[in-house]
């Protein structure tokens, strides 16, 4: 029987007494590298905020592993959208990448040469070493972005979060991410990315959810990404070709 790495049920979130997600139920195996797909204001960042406890729901619970996600904390990453982040804060991109290893240390201790070892990996993986005393500021969209997925791996999580990782990329970066994406999934961890790209939904993720303030459907690509579920989530008549 699979394992499902994080359940959601009944989750209803509401801003100003409007609802934003409504009854969400989800269960998503381990293993997977996931899609969540919707139009602007379905409530896909949301999603992901509540599982993680940034924000708080009306109702519904959610189970990273069958526990709360306090109780997890140290299994899960998170690469949030890069708007949220202040780039303009003075830090160099290996200092960025040395935060992820902070959570395993806990805040008495300081990070030391095993942890240096592992950030500096993690920067090559993501093609950024040679970058690694460049102030974050000085980065390009594309290499900011990088630095954040290196942070991500340097936590060596089970489940992995990324908010809109592909916004304000370049082709290259991309698809340096969409392969660092796969290789955690063959490594059995799991994936969890919103993404607005409908096109390239079959080549990159094996695994997706449609959702416009209610969950339209979840499941493999393979079986319900098709213009039926589209329609229903974006409310007109879509034709996504599926040929990869």
């Amino acid at each position: 029987m699979e394992k499902i790495a994080v359940s959601v049920d009944d989750l209803t979130v509401a801003y100003n007494y409007k609802p934003v997600l409504w009854d969400i139920d989800l269960a998503i195996p381990e293993g997977v590298l996931m899609a969540i797909v919707g139009p602007n204001g379905a409530g896909k960042s949301t999603l992901i905020k509540a599982i993680l406890g940034i924000i708080d729901p009306i109702a519904g619970s959610i189970g990273i592993y069958g526990k709360p996600y306090e109780d997890q904390r140290q299994k899960v990453a998170y690469v949030p959208q890069k708007g949220s982040v202040d780039w303009d804060f003075p830090t160099t991109a290996l200092d960025v990448v040395m935060m992820g290893t902070y959570g395993s240390l806990g805040w008495i201790k300081r990070p030391g040469k095993a942890q240096k070892k592992a950030a500096l990996e993690a920067l090559e993986k993501v093609g950024m070493l040679p970058f690694k005393n460049r102030q974050i500021s000085q980065l390009s969209g594309g290499q900011q972005q990088r630095i954040f997925l290196a942070r991500a791996l340097v936590q060596n999580a089970a489940i992995y979060f990324m908010d809109e990782p592909f916004q304000g990329v370049d082709a290259t970066t991309e698809k340096a991410i969409v392969n660092i994406l796969k290789e955690l999934r063959k490594t059995g961890k799991t994936v969890i990315v919103v993404h607005h790209d409908l096109q390239t939904v079959p080549e990159y993720f094996d695994w997706v959810t449609f959702l416009n303030v209610k969950k339209i459907a979840t499941g493999p690509v393979s079986t319900i990404f098709n213009d039926d579920n589209l329609t229903k989530t974006y409310g007109i008549n879509y034709k996504v070709s599926l040929q990869q």
